[in-house]
Parts: C-alpha cells; structure tokens; sequence
C-alpha cells in the first residue's frame, strides 16, 4: 500500500526526466561502472550523463539518435551502453536498483511467489523450445508435393 513515505521515495518531479538517476541511485550505480582505461587520455564524458542517456532510452524506446540535446551524444551513450552490456554492468546495476526498490516498497529483497499461468506450466511441461518452435513455424511442403519443383528439376538434369 502506498504510504506517504513510498510517495516521497517514488517522487521524481524534480529530475530533469523521470528516467533520470536520483542522488541516492547515483550513489548505489556508481561503483558499477568501470573505471576509465590506463593511459591515454582523462575520461572527459560524465558517466552519470552517460548513465542518465542510456536510461532515457531504455525507458522511453526511443532511437539513440533521438536523445535530447542536453544528453551526451548517441555514439557516446551507445558506446558507453555495449561496454557495459558486455561487461555485465547492466545486469548488476539493474539487480541493484531492482532490490533497492523492493526495500523502499517495504518488500523482502527477493520475491517468495510467483504467479505462473496454465500456458507457460504447459511449456514448461513440454519442453519450451521445441513446443514453441513448432507452433511458430510454417508447416514444410514436401517438394513431391509441389507439381511446379518436380517439372522444373527434370528440365535441369
């Protein structure tokens, strides 16, 4: 149930967007992101930006080539976006954010039921992939089937 607590912890009416990172998310998703590489030049981007960039997209499904001018450029976000995809980041920082959710909602970290439906029991019954994979299929036409396959193979031989 909503209290006036979870109301305050939910507010985001003074970000700059919704999908942006408040001060107490900025401090749980900092140490996530990898440090800048050895050598070279210093990091110039803030990787909050960065950060804040890639949630905007995440969040509203809009192109990277549609993120708002006061966000860092689309090769920068993407970029920054495969480095951290491939390097599991993504993954952490959303279990991070995820739990601490949860905790502000007053719920334990982890969930302890699920709701499952009669058709992913069925599946999972089944044997998900090879179930799904035939009803997503067209059925194969033999090629004896087709008149047209068998007149023009002889004309070839």
């Amino acid at each position: 149930m909503w209290t006036a607590e979870h109301r305050r912890a939910a507010d985001r009416r003074g970000l700059r967007y919704p999908s942006d990172l408040t001060e107490a998310e900025w401090t749980l998703v900092a140490p996530f992101v990898p440090p800048a590489r050895r050598g070279g030049r210093k990091r110039e981007v803030n990787v909050r930006e960065v950060i804040n960039a890639i949630f905007y997209v995440l969040s509203t499904g809009c192109q990277w080539n549609a993120l708002p001018k006061d966000l860092p450029p689309k090769s920068t976000a993407h970029d920054y976006f495969i480095l951290l995809d491939r390097d599991g980041a993504l993954q952490r920082i959303h279990e991070a954010l995820y739990l601490m959710a949860r905790e502000l909602a007053g719920r334990e970290a982890s969930p302890t039921a699920a709701i499952i439906d009669s058709q992913s029991a069925k599946a999972a019954q089944k044997g998900a992939l090879d179930w799904t994979r035939k009803d997503m299929m067209r059925a194969r036409k033999s090629p004896a089937a087709n008149a047209t396959s068998s007149s023009t193979r002889s004309g070839f031989c």
